[in-house]
């Protein structure tokens, strides 16, 4: 039976940050808010709860999930990162995007794409988020909160702990959230792709609506 923690939005309760913290660091899958919508996430270290992330969504093993980072300085350890491409990332985080960049080996094989060796890598805008991610010291492994043959996130706290109260260990409830997932970028190559139309804007990258 899945806890469920009702958290302050703009300021999260540090008991309740540091038990959810326990709960991913003792492999545990959450849920939790971000400035785009609610996703699903995990600790790096152990595939077990990976495995019952890719279960929830329905997915398989070559389906990409998203390293969400505290801040740039994260990043740069999961992700090789050039001048071109951290002016780009400072510009833009935390904000409402993921980043493809091409993973360094401190991501294990398991999570990158398995021919192109990159890595999506996230830093939210969310107080939720960054106290977490804060509190674990380390990223968390994360997906949209989507559900096999829904067409939007789930935005309703208590819905998911309803549909989900058997198979995750945590719902933190942070209010309503969005449908709208972020956006991602492709900024591997020598100019930035869009790869989903997501909340963010995509013109900071140059590229047109």
């Amino acid at each position: 039976m899945a806890q469920f923690f009702v958290i302050h939005p703009e300021n999260p309760q540090p008991r309740l940050i540091r038990q959810a913290a326990e709960i991913i660091q003792n492999g545990g899958v959450i849920v939790y808010p971000t400035d785009s919508c609610y996703a699903l996430g995990c600790g790096l270290g152990d595939k077990t709860p990976l495995d019952r992330i890719r279960a929830i969504r329905g997915m398989d093993e070559d389906h990409p999930l998203t390293l969400v980072c505290r801040d740039l300085a994260e990043i740069s350890i999961y992700a090789k990162v050039d001048n071109r491409q951290f002016r780009l990332l400072k510009a833009n985080t935390p904000g409402i995007y993921t980043f493809i960049l091409e993973a360094t080996r401190e991501v294990p094989k398991r999570l990158q794409h398995p021919k192109r060796k990159t890595i999506g890598l996230r830093v939210p805008n969310h107080p939720i988020a960054q106290a977490l991610l804060a509190e674990l010291d380390g990223p968390l492994l994360s997906t949209t909160l989507q559900l096999p043959g829904d067409d939007q996130p789930l935005n309703d706290p208590y819905e998911m702990r309803d549909l989900l109260e058997r198979q995750v260990d945590l719902v933190m409830d942070g209010g309503y959230g969005d449908v709208d997932a972020s956006t991602i970028i492709d900024l591997s190559g020598e100019v930035p792709v869009l790869i989903r139309r997501g909340k963010g804007d995509i013109q900071p990258f140059g590229l047109e609506e």
